[in-house]
Protein backbone atom coordinates (compact mmCIF):
# COMPACT_ATOMS: atom_id res chain seq x y z
CA UNK A 1 0.00 0.00 0.00
CA UNK A 2 2.57 2.26 0.97
CA UNK A 3 1.04 4.84 2.53
CA UNK A 4 0.38 4.37 6.79
CA UNK A 5 -2.61 5.73 8.02
CA UNK A 6 -1.36 5.44 11.87
CA UNK A 7 1.41 8.14 10.31
CA UNK A 8 -1.21 10.99 10.61
CA UNK A 9 -2.16 9.97 14.09
CA UNK A 10 0.92 8.86 15.57
CA UNK A 11 3.34 11.91 16.78
CA UNK A 12 6.50 9.50 16.13
CA UNK A 13 5.88 10.49 12.22
CA UNK A 14 6.35 13.72 12.84
CA UNK A 15 9.59 15.16 11.72
CA UNK A 16 11.00 17.58 14.14
CA UNK A 17 14.36 19.09 14.75
CA UNK A 18 16.16 19.47 18.20
CA UNK A 19 17.30 23.02 18.44
CA UNK A 20 19.48 24.07 20.77
CA UNK A 21 20.75 28.03 21.35
CA UNK A 22 23.69 28.00 23.72
CA UNK A 23 25.87 30.86 24.92
CA UNK A 24 28.40 30.71 21.92
CA UNK A 25 26.13 29.16 18.94
CA UNK A 26 23.12 27.51 17.34
CA UNK A 27 23.04 23.85 16.81
CA UNK A 28 20.59 21.85 14.82
CA UNK A 29 19.97 17.82 14.74
CA UNK A 30 17.46 16.05 13.14
CA UNK A 31 17.35 12.61 13.77
CA UNK A 32 14.80 9.61 12.10
CA UNK A 33 14.33 5.94 13.22
CA UNK A 34 16.75 3.22 12.18
CA UNK A 35 15.27 -0.41 13.00
CA UNK A 36 13.51 -0.79 15.92
CA UNK A 37 15.79 0.77 18.80
CA UNK A 38 17.96 2.43 16.23
CA UNK A 39 18.84 5.94 14.98
CA UNK A 40 19.91 7.78 12.05
CA UNK A 41 21.78 11.32 12.10
CA UNK A 42 20.21 13.15 8.43
CA UNK A 43 22.00 16.05 9.93
CA UNK A 44 23.24 18.77 11.87
CA UNK A 45 24.78 21.79 11.54
CA UNK A 46 26.48 24.62 14.16
CA UNK A 47 25.81 28.28 13.40
CA UNK A 48 28.77 30.61 15.58
CA UNK A 49 26.71 33.34 17.40
CA UNK A 50 27.70 36.62 17.56
CA UNK A 51 29.69 37.37 21.07
CA UNK A 52 26.45 38.08 23.92
CA UNK A 53 23.90 37.58 21.67
CA UNK A 54 22.79 35.09 24.31
CA UNK A 55 23.83 36.39 28.05
CA UNK A 56 23.00 34.17 31.31
CA UNK A 57 20.86 32.46 29.08
CA UNK A 58 18.42 35.21 28.14
CA UNK A 59 18.20 35.86 24.76
CA UNK A 60 19.87 39.96 24.37
CA UNK A 61 19.92 40.37 20.93
CA UNK A 62 17.10 38.97 19.09
CA UNK A 63 17.78 40.20 15.33
CA UNK A 64 21.90 38.26 15.57
CA UNK A 65 20.08 35.34 17.30
CA UNK A 66 17.35 35.04 14.64
CA UNK A 67 19.47 35.85 12.09
CA UNK A 68 22.06 32.53 12.97
CA UNK A 69 18.94 30.13 13.49
CA UNK A 70 17.96 31.07 9.72
CA UNK A 71 21.46 30.14 8.40
CA UNK A 72 21.81 27.18 10.41
CA UNK A 73 18.17 26.21 8.98
CA UNK A 74 19.34 27.01 5.35
CA UNK A 75 22.25 25.09 5.66
CA UNK A 76 20.60 22.68 7.02
CA UNK A 77 18.94 21.69 3.54
CA UNK A 78 15.91 20.07 5.60
CA UNK A 79 11.98 21.02 4.66
CA UNK A 80 11.36 20.05 8.44
CA UNK A 81 10.10 23.03 10.24
CA UNK A 82 8.77 21.83 13.65
CA UNK A 83 11.53 22.35 16.24
CA UNK A 84 12.00 21.41 19.60
CA UNK A 85 13.66 24.00 22.27
CA UNK A 86 15.35 23.94 25.54
CA UNK A 87 15.40 26.55 28.54
CA UNK A 88 18.74 26.47 30.65
CA UNK A 89 18.76 25.42 33.70
CA UNK A 90 18.87 28.50 35.39
CA UNK A 91 15.46 29.40 33.68
CA UNK A 92 13.50 26.35 35.66
CA UNK A 93 12.66 25.89 38.75
CA UNK A 94 12.38 21.56 38.93
CA UNK A 95 11.10 20.14 42.58
CA UNK A 96 10.17 16.39 42.88
CA UNK A 97 6.96 15.91 44.81
CA UNK A 98 5.53 12.66 46.17
CA UNK A 99 1.44 12.53 45.32
CA UNK A 100 -0.58 9.43 45.86
CA UNK A 101 -0.72 6.97 43.19
CA UNK A 102 -3.81 6.28 41.09
CA UNK A 103 -5.06 9.73 40.09
CA UNK A 104 -6.77 10.76 37.54
CA UNK A 105 -5.14 13.12 34.80
CA UNK A 106 -7.21 15.94 36.00
CA UNK A 107 -6.80 15.42 39.84
CA UNK A 108 -2.84 15.34 39.16
CA UNK A 109 -2.70 18.64 37.90
CA UNK A 110 -4.93 19.75 40.35
CA UNK A 111 -2.86 18.31 42.67
CA UNK A 112 0.75 19.48 40.88
CA UNK A 113 -0.38 23.08 40.54
CA UNK A 114 -1.20 23.29 44.40
CA UNK A 115 2.44 22.06 45.12
CA UNK A 116 3.85 24.16 42.55
CA UNK A 117 2.24 26.62 44.82
CA UNK A 118 4.62 26.23 47.43
CA UNK A 119 7.81 26.10 45.97
CA UNK A 120 7.19 28.61 43.06
CA UNK A 121 8.66 32.45 43.93
CA UNK A 122 5.95 34.07 41.15
CA UNK A 123 2.30 34.18 41.05
CA UNK A 124 1.31 30.99 39.16
CA UNK A 125 -0.30 32.75 35.84
CA UNK A 126 3.30 34.53 35.21
CA UNK A 127 4.69 30.59 34.84
CA UNK A 128 4.59 27.84 32.22
CA UNK A 129 4.29 24.93 34.91
CA UNK A 130 5.04 21.22 33.49
CA UNK A 131 4.87 17.81 35.49
CA UNK A 132 6.80 14.55 34.45
CA UNK A 133 5.77 11.45 36.33
CA UNK A 134 8.62 9.30 37.09
CA UNK A 135 7.56 6.42 38.17
CA UNK A 136 6.19 4.76 42.03
CA UNK A 137 8.05 6.77 45.25
CA UNK A 138 11.30 4.80 46.55
CA UNK A 139 10.42 3.90 49.77
CA UNK A 140 6.33 4.02 49.10
CA UNK A 141 4.53 1.94 47.70
CA UNK A 142 1.48 3.80 47.34
CA UNK A 143 2.75 7.03 46.50
CA UNK A 144 3.99 8.52 42.51
CA UNK A 145 7.48 10.91 42.47
CA UNK A 146 6.24 13.14 39.85
CA UNK A 147 8.88 16.33 38.47
CA UNK A 148 7.53 19.78 38.19
CA UNK A 149 9.07 22.12 35.99
CA UNK A 150 8.15 25.95 36.08
CA UNK A 151 9.54 29.24 33.95
CA UNK A 152 8.40 32.28 33.52
CA UNK A 153 5.99 32.45 30.82
CA UNK A 154 8.55 35.35 29.03
CA UNK A 155 11.41 32.97 29.03
CA UNK A 156 9.96 30.60 27.41
CA UNK A 157 8.22 33.83 24.75
CA UNK A 158 11.65 34.49 24.08
CA UNK A 159 12.82 31.40 22.72
CA UNK A 160 9.25 30.52 20.82
CA UNK A 161 10.03 34.13 18.93
CA UNK A 162 13.69 33.46 17.89
CA UNK A 163 11.93 30.25 16.18
CA UNK A 164 8.77 31.59 15.14
CA UNK A 165 10.89 35.36 13.75
CA UNK A 166 12.80 32.16 11.77
CA UNK A 167 9.98 30.62 9.78
CA UNK A 168 10.14 27.76 12.35
CA UNK A 169 7.63 26.30 14.74
CA UNK A 170 8.52 25.24 18.08
CA UNK A 171 6.69 22.64 19.21
CA UNK A 172 8.56 21.32 22.60
CA UNK A 173 10.05 23.20 24.82
CA UNK A 174 12.32 21.32 27.50
CA UNK A 175 15.17 22.44 29.88
CA UNK A 176 18.65 21.88 28.69
CA UNK A 177 19.94 19.36 31.77
CA UNK A 178 17.22 16.73 30.80
CA UNK A 179 17.65 17.03 27.04
CA UNK A 180 21.45 16.48 27.87
CA UNK A 181 20.16 13.67 29.99
CA UNK A 182 18.05 12.16 27.47
CA UNK A 183 21.33 12.06 25.35
CA UNK A 184 23.40 10.71 28.16
CA UNK A 185 21.73 7.42 28.22
CA UNK A 186 22.64 6.80 24.99
CA UNK A 187 26.26 7.39 26.03
CA UNK A 188 25.35 5.32 29.18
CA UNK A 189 25.39 2.18 26.95
CA UNK A 190 28.64 2.41 26.04
CA UNK A 191 29.77 2.04 28.94
CA UNK A 192 31.28 -1.40 30.69
CA UNK A 193 28.02 -3.35 31.52
CA UNK A 194 25.75 -0.37 30.47
CA UNK A 195 26.62 1.45 33.78
CA UNK A 196 25.21 -0.61 35.79
CA UNK A 197 25.61 0.50 39.56
CA UNK A 198 28.12 2.90 38.23
CA UNK A 199 28.51 6.33 39.44
CA UNK A 200 29.18 8.46 36.54
CA UNK A 201 29.81 12.95 36.21
CA UNK A 202 28.65 14.05 33.08
CA UNK A 203 30.68 17.76 32.91
CA UNK A 204 29.50 19.59 30.45
CA UNK A 205 31.93 22.59 29.60
CA UNK A 206 30.35 25.09 27.43
CA UNK A 207 31.98 28.86 26.98
CA UNK A 208 30.53 30.69 30.23
CA UNK A 209 29.39 27.57 32.54
CA UNK A 210 30.68 24.31 33.70
CA UNK A 211 28.37 21.92 34.77
CA UNK A 212 28.58 18.81 36.65
CA UNK A 213 26.01 16.05 36.92
CA UNK A 214 26.59 13.09 38.63
CA UNK A 215 24.28 10.16 37.52
CA UNK A 216 23.97 6.72 39.22
CA UNK A 217 21.44 4.05 37.43
CA UNK A 218 19.63 6.78 35.46
CA UNK A 219 19.45 8.94 38.34
CA UNK A 220 20.57 12.48 38.93
CA UNK A 221 22.34 11.97 42.41
CA UNK A 222 24.10 15.68 42.82
CA UNK A 223 24.28 18.57 40.46
CA UNK A 224 26.21 22.19 40.76
CA UNK A 225 27.60 24.71 38.07
CA UNK A 226 30.29 26.45 38.31
CA UNK A 227 31.47 29.40 36.14
CA UNK A 228 34.23 28.58 33.32
CA UNK A 229 34.19 27.52 30.49
CA UNK A 230 35.94 27.98 26.93
CA UNK A 231 35.20 31.73 26.22
CA UNK A 232 37.84 32.13 28.70
CA UNK A 233 40.26 30.60 25.87
CA UNK A 234 38.65 32.39 23.24
CA UNK A 235 39.11 35.58 24.93
CA UNK A 236 43.12 34.79 25.50
CA UNK A 237 43.40 34.29 21.95
CA UNK A 238 41.78 37.35 21.01
CA UNK A 239 44.25 38.87 23.39
CA UNK A 240 47.06 37.48 22.21
CA UNK A 241 46.71 37.42 18.44
CA UNK A 242 44.88 41.03 18.55
CA UNK A 243 41.50 39.68 17.08
CA UNK A 244 38.39 40.41 17.55
CA UNK A 245 36.37 37.60 19.47
CA UNK A 246 34.26 36.66 16.76
CA UNK A 247 37.33 36.12 14.64
CA UNK A 248 39.09 34.32 17.57
CA UNK A 249 35.85 31.93 18.42
CA UNK A 250 36.19 31.03 14.27
CA UNK A 251 39.73 30.68 14.48
CA UNK A 252 39.53 28.48 17.56
CA UNK A 253 37.08 26.32 16.20
CA UNK A 254 38.79 26.12 12.34
CA UNK A 255 41.79 24.95 14.16
CA UNK A 256 43.55 27.81 12.10
CA UNK A 257 46.04 29.44 14.59
CA UNK A 258 49.68 30.36 15.39
CA UNK A 259 51.99 27.28 15.41
CA UNK A 260 52.92 28.40 19.32
CA UNK A 261 49.28 28.10 20.39
CA UNK A 262 48.69 24.71 21.36
CA UNK A 263 51.90 25.07 23.69
CA UNK A 264 50.87 28.51 25.06
CA UNK A 265 47.57 28.83 25.29
CA UNK A 266 45.46 25.49 25.22
CA UNK A 267 47.97 23.58 26.95
CA UNK A 268 47.31 25.89 29.99
CA UNK A 269 43.69 26.11 29.51
CA UNK A 270 43.26 22.43 29.66
CA UNK A 271 45.30 22.10 32.91
CA UNK A 272 42.86 24.67 34.21
CA UNK A 273 39.76 22.79 32.95
CA UNK A 274 40.98 19.52 34.49
CA UNK A 275 41.94 21.33 37.80
CA UNK A 276 38.35 23.15 37.90
CA UNK A 277 36.36 19.54 37.32
CA UNK A 278 39.17 18.01 40.11
CA UNK A 279 37.78 20.45 42.56
CA UNK A 280 34.47 20.19 41.11
CA UNK A 281 34.33 16.29 42.16
CA UNK A 282 35.60 17.67 45.24
CA UNK A 283 32.72 19.80 46.31
CA UNK A 284 30.72 15.98 45.09
CA UNK A 285 32.61 14.05 47.51
CA UNK A 286 32.61 16.33 50.61
CA UNK A 287 28.77 17.31 50.23
CA UNK A 288 27.72 13.92 50.10
CA UNK A 289 28.16 10.03 51.15
CA UNK A 290 30.14 9.25 47.73
CA UNK A 291 33.89 9.36 48.06
CA UNK A 292 34.60 7.87 44.33
CA UNK A 293 33.28 8.28 40.62
CA UNK A 294 33.97 5.78 37.89
CA UNK A 295 33.79 7.56 35.39
CA UNK A 296 34.05 10.67 33.91
CA UNK A 297 31.89 12.03 30.77
CA UNK A 298 33.25 15.13 28.82
CA UNK A 299 30.43 17.17 26.81
CA UNK A 300 30.20 20.27 26.11
CA UNK A 301 32.58 22.76 23.34
CA UNK A 302 35.44 22.23 25.73
CA UNK A 303 35.84 17.99 24.82
CA UNK A 304 35.84 18.99 21.53
CA UNK A 305 39.55 19.74 21.95
CA UNK A 306 42.07 16.94 21.38
CA UNK A 307 43.71 15.12 24.33
CA UNK A 308 41.29 16.70 27.08
CA UNK A 309 40.15 13.43 27.69
CA UNK A 310 43.85 12.55 28.65
CA UNK A 311 44.64 15.48 30.87
CA UNK A 312 41.18 15.35 32.38
CA UNK A 313 42.18 11.47 33.38
CA UNK A 314 45.44 12.26 34.36
CA UNK A 315 44.81 15.03 36.67
CA UNK A 316 41.62 13.06 38.08
CA UNK A 317 42.84 9.42 38.24
CA UNK A 318 39.07 8.47 36.82
CA UNK A 319 38.74 6.87 33.21
CA UNK A 320 37.10 9.74 30.95
CA UNK A 321 35.73 9.56 27.41
CA UNK A 322 34.51 11.68 25.11
CA UNK A 323 30.84 12.16 25.02
CA UNK A 324 29.43 10.71 21.61
CA UNK A 325 25.29 9.80 21.98
CA UNK A 326 25.94 9.56 18.19
CA UNK A 327 28.78 6.22 18.29
CA UNK A 328 25.94 3.79 17.31
CA UNK A 329 23.46 5.61 15.16
CA UNK A 330 24.30 5.14 11.23
CA UNK A 331 24.55 8.23 9.40
CA UNK A 332 23.31 9.46 6.31
CA UNK A 333 25.46 10.42 3.35
CA UNK A 334 24.78 14.29 4.44
CA UNK A 335 26.90 13.77 7.66
CA UNK A 336 30.82 13.03 7.74
CA UNK A 337 31.70 11.03 10.41
CA UNK A 338 34.96 12.81 10.98
CA UNK A 339 33.40 15.91 11.66
CA UNK A 340 30.12 14.39 13.78
CA UNK A 341 33.00 13.15 15.98
CA UNK A 342 34.83 16.11 16.55
CA UNK A 343 31.39 17.99 17.20
CA UNK A 344 29.76 15.00 19.11
CA UNK A 345 30.43 16.46 22.62
CA UNK A 346 28.83 19.90 21.97
CA UNK A 347 25.35 18.68 20.61
CA UNK A 348 24.07 16.80 23.62
CA UNK A 349 21.36 18.75 24.36
CA UNK A 350 20.73 19.32 20.48
CA UNK A 351 20.77 15.65 20.43
CA UNK A 352 18.39 15.23 22.97
CA UNK A 353 15.89 17.80 21.92
CA UNK A 354 15.79 15.49 18.34
CA UNK A 355 15.00 12.23 20.26
CA UNK A 356 12.08 14.32 21.01
CA UNK A 357 10.15 13.01 18.14
CA UNK A 358 10.62 9.89 18.72
CA UNK A 359 8.25 10.53 22.54
CA UNK A 360 5.57 8.58 22.65
CA UNK A 361 3.29 11.59 24.16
Amino acid sequence: MGFDISALFNPKARPLLGLDISSSAVKLVELTANGKEGYRVERYTIEVLPKDAVSDGNIANLDGVVDAVKRAWKRLGTSTRNVAMALPGSAVITKKIIVPAGLRDDQLEIQVESEANQYIPFAIDEVNLDFQVIGPAPSLPDELEVLIAASKKERVEDRVAVADAAGLSAVVVDVESLAALAAFELIERQLPEGGKNQTVALIDAGSNVMSLTVLRNGQQVYAREQAFGGGQLTQDIARHYGMTYEEAEGAKRAGSLPEGYETELLAPFMENLALEISRALQFFFTSTQYNQVDHIVLAGGCAVIPGVDEVVATRTQVSTLIANPFANMVLSDRVRAKNLLADASSLMVACGLALRRFDPS
